[in-house]
């Protein structure tokens, strides 16, 4: 393990973001879902402002990020590489540092003169409300992939990680990586991110699925794919799994795995090598007076799976690895990790 180098690639919308607690009068004035991601309207665009008149905390954040710092948390140094699009600011750097201190090898585009994007994240309790403005995010480039820096870790790389948000703007990057994957029997895994993907970029989601090994989401989003493919049971989320396992797949020598997490509740995962039989892992409970901030936690999830699945550990570890990230996400600040590192393998 120790001479490994770059096995898992991970590319997304790079954001810092700004997160506030007790916001629920940002709730009511900006028409916010209390446990929600969206992308910023024009309607929405003075929160940025505004936020920043209350007492704020700066995380690094971005969902692609965020689980690839999770992964590099779980695998040894040189493991994991991440790429998008910023700008030339301070927000920029405050990502690389957090990217250093985290293990996590970034090779960013850089716009110059552009704003590095941004999310707030608004608080009530122990929900979290999302609101993104790409900025420099939605301009990466796809002949980034093929330049000296990065066409070198995509040849290397054996698993590959993509965030749904990331179809907002570069479904050709996505069919490009996802396609060479499956054509070279590499692993690609994307995260449905958000329920808006499947509800409103459902034909791009659909033109990048076949070429998906592995496919992660939460309840309300496999509720939301359900809805909008007219799957007779929208809250079945063992049956919404399977769907989405047996859907058509270019690489017909690996089955897909589909996992869906559901909070505290347990969680589901699908292969479609079994596709009747579903897989429930309960998660183990956290006292509420522990959870500090539930950001980021399925981030946090997907890392600790994709990481221990890097490794070699089995879909069942890899469900208990992305549990127990999960579990250490919420009881901190963010999408962020303990220091120094406890072992979660």
């Amino acid at each position: 393990m120790a001479s490994q180098t770059y096995q898992l690639f991970c590319i997304g919308n790079p954001l810092l973001d700004v997160q506030v607690t007790n916001g629920e009068e940002l709730l009511k004035k900006y028409d916010l879902k209390a446990n929600d991601a969206i992308l910023a309207e024009e309607k929405h665009m003075s929160i940025y402002e505004e936020i920043v008149k209350h007492k704020v905390t700066y995380v690094a954040g971005g969902a692609s990020q965020n689980a690839a710092r999770g992964a590099a948390y779980v695998l040894p140094a040189n493991s994991v590489v991440y790429t998008g699009c910023v700008g030339d600011d301070d927000l920029a750097e405050q990502l690389r540092e957090a990217n250093r201190r985290e293990g996590l090898k970034e090779v960013y585009l850089v716009k110059p003169g552009q704003k590095t994007g941004a999310c707030a994240v608004v608080l009530t309790g122990h929900h979290r409300s999302l609101v993104t403005t790409l900025r420099a995010a939605e301009m990466f480039e796809q002949s980034h992939l093929s330049s000296p820096a990065v066409a070198p870790l995509v040849d290397a790389a054996k698993v590959f990680y993509v965030e749904g948000f990331f179809l907002t703007h570069g479904t050709p990057v996505v069919l490009e990586l996802s396609q060479k994957a499956s054509a070279a029997s590499k692993v690609f895994a994307m995260n449905f991110s958000a329920p808006f993907i499947p509800q409103f970029f459902g034909a791009q989601l659909q033109s990048v699925l076949p070429f998906c090994d592995i496919i992660i989401g939460n309840e309300t989003e496999a509720e939301a794919y359900a809805t909008a493919n007219n799957l007779p049971d929208t809250k079945d989320l063992a049956a919404i799994a399977k769907a989405v396992a047996v859907s058509p797949k270019s690489n017909k020598s690996r089955p897909r795995v589909v996992v869906f997490t559901h909070g505290a509740e347990s969680t589901i995962l699908v292969s479609s090598a079994e596709p009747d039989s579903p897989k429930v892992f309960k998660v183990s409970p956290i006292s509420a007076e522990l959870i500090v901030d539930t950001n980021g936690a399925g981030d946090a999830f997907a890392g600790g799976f994709l990481g221990a699945y890097v490794a070699g550990k089995s879909l069942d570890e890899c469900v208990e690895v992305g549990h127990k990230m999960g579990a250490m996400s919420v009881q901190l600040v963010g999408p962020q990790y303990l220091w120094p590192k406890v072992s979660v393998l």
